[in-house]
């Protein structure tokens, strides 16, 4: 079965800002990290940093948006095949919730190392 539709570059970029709009509109912890990312997006501008800094901090930002979406379609999919409580289920679900905290995790540990140093 293959129900991938051929490319478009402006039909693409509609199915990214659809998908950007549903987790807006469903996902309150992907609404919580970009309210953060945009309280610490402008920090990273503000404060006296090399560039190379600014760009790993930058990097590392957008990581954790970037995992919060993969995570929730990860959940979304989990929700599609299965209402019921299932082992593998709560295992796919728990791992993604890991691959935020790791990037959430390294992200604060950029900005202790570089401001620190």
């Amino acid at each position: 079965m293959n129900n991938k539709p051929k490319y478009h570059l402006f039909k693409n970029t509609q199915y990214a800002l659809e998908g950007l709009i549903h987790a807006l509109k469903t996902e309150s912890s992907f609404k919580l990290e970009l309210l953060a990312g945009m309280i610490i997006i402008p920090v990273i501008f503000i404060l006296d940093m090399e560039t190379s800094s600014r760009l790993v901090l930058l990097v590392t930002a957008f990581l954790v948006l970037i995992v919060e979406l993969l995570n929730s379609a990860v959940e979304n999919v989990v929700d599609l095949v299965t209402t019921d409580i299932h082992p593998l289920a709560k295992s796919a679900k728990d791992i993604g919730a890991t691959a935020v905290m790791f990037s959430i995790s390294l992200h604060v540990i950029c900005w202790g190392v570089i401001l620190i140093s």
